[in-house]
C-alpha cells in the first residue's frame, strides 16, 4: 500500500526460533525506507523452537507487541489486518524455515485473494546457506524479496531460480543484519579465545566430545589465556536446530582448568572481548571477521559438506587444534570476505541500499501488489506441497484443516500449563531418550 511520508510504517516479522527472530527483527530495522519511524509487531510460531522469555531478553530486539500464534492464528490476524487499529501492515518478514515461508505465502495467498492492497512480503536466511540450497530457494519462492547474505549468495540464488524456470526478480542482495560493533583493536588481557558452538554441528558424541577435549587442552596449554566455551542455549531450551547432546552435559565429565568457562549471552557482547574466536562453521565466525577478528574454521573433523565448514574454503580462516596450540594464528583473505558481504571497510552501511528502494517502490505502486506466486503449486509439486502446508495445518489451497488450532480466543491457564508439559517432554524426549535409544541399536 502506498506509504505516507508522514506516516509510520507497520511492520509485522514472524519467527520460529530465537535466531530467526533476531534476524527477522533486524532486517526489519534495516530494509524498511529511509527514516521513516516503523511500529514493529512480532509474531512467534508456535512449535518445539518457540523461543522462552530468556531466548528473547538475550536476543536484545525489542517490539511494539510480541505474541506467540500458530500458523493458522497467525493468518487470521493477517486477515484481520494489523494490532489495535485495524490498519494493515506495510511489511511482512517471513523468518521462518523454508517450509513454513512456502506454508504462509499459500496461506496468505488465501487470505489475501481479494484484496487490492497487501504488505510487501520478505524474506531469507539467517546466516550461511552450506546445504539444501534448491530446496530452501524454492521454499521461498513467492515472496516479494529473497534477500541472499552476499554477492555469492545473490548469485547462487538467482542461478538456482533461472535453472527451474522461476522468476530470479526477488533475488535481492543484502547482508548480515547482525553485523556490527567495534573493531578489534589489540589483544585484551588476559587474552581471551571463544569457541563458538553449535546445536547440531557436530552431531555425534565422539566429536563434540573431541571438540570440548581440544579446547579444555588449549586452555590448559595456555593458562594466561581465559577460554570460553560459547552457548547458545542452556539445557531443555531449543534454538533453530535441535541440540540432543549439549556441552553443558559433555562438560559435567570433564575436569576443565580455572581459566576455562561456559558463558551465554549476545554473541556481540562476548565478541567485545575475543582474541581469537574458533567454530566448526558458525555465523559468528562471519561477525568476528566484520570486526577484524582472528577467526578460524575448525579442519579436525574434516572438511565436509555436513559440518557447513566447506563453505569457507579461500577464506584463509581452515586451521587445526595443533595449529592454533602451536600459536598459527589465521589472515583472512580480503576477496573472499569481501563476496560474503563482511564489509569490514566500512560498506556494510549502504549494504540494505538496494532493499529499501526495492520496498519503497513496492509501496508507492499506485495499482498495489499483485498476488503472490510461489514456484510451488499443486500443479508443479503436487507430491510435495500438500505434506509441506499440512505441517502447519493448512490444505492444499492454504485454508485451515478440520481441527486446527482455533484463534478466537487465548489459551487459558489449563492449556498454558499443558503446553508447557508438552514442550518439556519433546525435549526431554530429544535430549534424553533418543540418544539412549540410538546407543541400544548400536548394541
Amino acid at each position: 500500500m502506498p506509504a505516507s511520508a508522514t506516516k509510520a510504517l507497520r511492520v509485522a516479522v514472524l519467527a520460529d526460533s530465537d535466531t530467526r527472530w533476531k534476524w527477522g527483527a533486524l532486517t526489519a530495522t534495516r530494509v524498511c525506507p529511509g527514516d521513516t519511524e516503523i511500529r514493529l509487531d512480532g509474531y512467534l510460531l508456535r512449535g518445539r523452537a518457540t523461543p522462552t522469555a530468556r531466548q528473547l531478553r538475550e536476543v536484545g530486539v525489542d517490539a511494539d507487541s510480541l505474541r506467540e500464534v500458530t500458523a493458522v492464528e497467525f493468518l487470521r490476524a493477517m486477515e484481520g489486518a494489523g494490532e489495535g487499529d485495524g490498519e494493515p501492515y506495510d511489511v511482512l518478514v517471513l523468518a521462518l524455515v523454508g517450509g513454513g515461508v512456502q506454508a504462509m505465502l499459500h496461506g496468505l495467498g488465501r487470505v489475501w485473494r481479494d484484496r487490492a492492497e497487501r504488505p510487501v512480503v520478505v524474506t531469507g536466511y539467517v546466516g550461511v546457506v552450506y546445504e539444501k540450497l534448491a530446496d530452501g530457494l524454492l521454499l521461498r519462492h513467492g515472496a516479494d524479496l529473497v534477500l541472499a547474505n552476499s554477492r555469492q549468495d545473490a548469485e547462487r540464488f538467482r542461478a538456482v531460480y533461472e535453472g527451474v524456470g522461476a522468476d530470479p526478480a526477488a533475488v535481492t542482495e543484502v547482508a548480515l543484519p547482525f553485523l556490527g560493533g567495534a573493531a578489534h583493536a589489540g589483544e585484551h588481557d588476559p587474552y581471551t579465545v571463544v569457541f563458538a558452538a553449535q546445536p547440531s554441528v557436530p552431531d555425534s558424541r565422539k566429536d563434540r566430545t573431541y571438540l570440548l577435549e581440544r579446547l579444555i587442552r588449549h586452555a590448559r596449554l595456555h593458562p594466561e589465556r581465559e577460554v570460553l566455551l560459547k552457548l547458545r542455549s542452556r539445557p531443555g531450551e531449543h534454538t533453530t536446530h535441535i541440540e540432543e547432546l549439549p556441552y553443558q552435559k559433555l562438560v559435567q565429565r570433564a575436569d576443565p582448568p580455572p581459566n576455562f568457562r561456559l558463558v551465554y549471552g549476545h554473541m556481540g557482547e562476548v565478541l567485545d572481548r575475543t582474541d581469537l574466536l574458533v567454530t566448526v562453521s558458525s555465523t559468528a565466525a562471519l561477525e568476528s571477521l566484520h570486526r577484524r577478528i582472528p577467526t578460524v574454521v575448525l579442519t579436525d573433523l574434516g572438511v565436509r559438506e555436513a559440518l557447513g565448514n566447506h563453505h569457507f574454503v579461500g577464506s584463509g580462516c581452515l586451521a587445526s587444534w595443533d595449529q592454533l596450540d602451536a600459536g598459527h594464528r589465521p589472515a583472512p583473505d580480503a576477496e573472499w570476505v569481501a563476496r560474503q558481504g563482511v564489509a569490514a571497510d566500512g560498506g556494510y552501511e549502504t549494504a540494505f541500499d538496494e532493499a529499501r528502494k526495492r520496498i519503497a517502490a513496492l509501496l508507492s505502486r499506485p495499482a498495489g501488489l499483485p498476488p503472490l506466486a510461489p514456484y510451488y503449486t499443486p500443479v508443479t509439486a503436487p507430491g510435495y506441497l500438500p505434506g509441506i502446508l499440512a505441517r502447519h495445518h493448512l490444505a492444499p489451497d492454504g485454508t485451515p484443516l478440520p481441527g486446527a488450532p482455533a484463534a478466537d480466543r487465548a489459551p487459558g491457564p489449563v492449556r498454558q500449563v499443558v503446553r508447557r508439559a508438552a514442550r518439556g517432554a519433546y525435549r526431554h524426549g530429544v535430549q534424553r531418550v533418543a540418544p539412549v535409544i540410538r546407543r541400544m541399536g548400536e548394541l
